[in-house]
């Protein structure tokens, strides 16, 4: 190879990275200017490497509107109605238990809370953390038990 063909080899292989390569310049007065190219003296180059970008989400196919096949079972709809029924009833006792189970967390970590107070150190604190930690617990599967039951029919 000639030293002209390097070149231009190299010319066009250096030009994407120039090409990503952003300045930024103390202008006069003080301020930042950002720029693609070098302004003056003062700029410094800021990479930036080409995965810095993120790809654009994949669109969601659509639902197939195919209707539901004729020889599909159906359940009858009380038989429908009693399972709802069934099934809101053990959700509400579900519901009940870890309401019980909350107030006797609460009970739990108020009762070693107040012990604490005797105690000095941070191993006080480390000792209350499941106690803590069963409190939120409880109150997440509420949360959970309540949202189930509100998509009820």
């Amino acid at each position: 190879m000639n030293r002209s063909t390097l070149a231009f080899l190299m010319t066009f292989t250096a030009l994407p990275v120039s090409a990503q390569t952003i300045y930024r310049c103390i202008d006069a007065g003080g301020g930042t200017v950002i720029a693609n190219a070098r302004v003056d003296k003062s700029c410094k180059p800021v990479v930036m490497a080409p995965d810095s970008t993120m790809p654009a989400p994949r669109a969601r196919a659509a639902a197939a509107a195919t209707p539901t096949p004729s020889t599909f079972p159906k359940v009858p709809e009380d038989t429908q109605k009693a399972r709802d029924t069934d099934r809101r009833r053990i959700l509400e006792q579900e519901l009940a238990g870890e309401q019980r189970g909350l107030d006797q967390a609460r009970r739990e970590l108020a009762e070693h809370e107040s012990a604490r107070g005797t105690e000095s150190g941070a191993g006080g604190l480390d000792r209350l953390q499941p106690y803590r930690d069963r409190v939120s617990q409880h109150e997440r599967n509420i949360v959970a038990i309540q949202k189930e039951l509100s998509n009820l029919r």
